[in-house]
């Protein structure tokens, strides 16, 4: 087993900047690989989104509300993987999730959620 936690959340002014980190920890077992990472966020009453993706090879997709604005990043050896949001717009307010496809010496691999972390942008 494993878990992911998130922190950087907040609360920020429009036109403001923050970065969100995630970082993945082994409970049960050593982590052995992370697979594809990436961000989603979920407002209430409204379902999940993808927010950007990261592949073991850095190659990134990102949601067209947010391309230009926020830059998703990954460091394999700390296992943890980063989003940097610039230019926040209030409708950027959510609980921000990491997720993550992990493959540990224990159980078998599975993608793990984090618990989430809030952003709040103010007009």
């Amino acid at each position: 087993q494993a878990r992911l936690v998130e922190s950087g959340g907040g609360l920020v002014q429009a036109g403001g900047s923050l970065r969100l980190s995630c970082a993945a920890s082994g409970t049960s077992g050593s982590i052995y690989r992370i697979g594809t990472m990436g961000w989603y966020r979920q407002c209430p009453g409204k379902q999940r989104e993808l927010v950007a993706q990261i592949t073991t090879i850095s190659s990134t997709n990102y949601a067209d509300s947010v391309k230009g604005r926020f830059t998703i990043s990954r460091d394999n050896v700390k296992n943890m993987v980063y989003l940097q949001m610039n230019s926040l717009k209030p409708e950027d307010t959510a609980v921000y999730y990491c997720n993550a496809y992990i493959i540990t010496t224990g159980p078998g691999p599975r993608d793990y959620w984090g618990q989430g972390t809030q952003v709040t942008v103010s007009s």
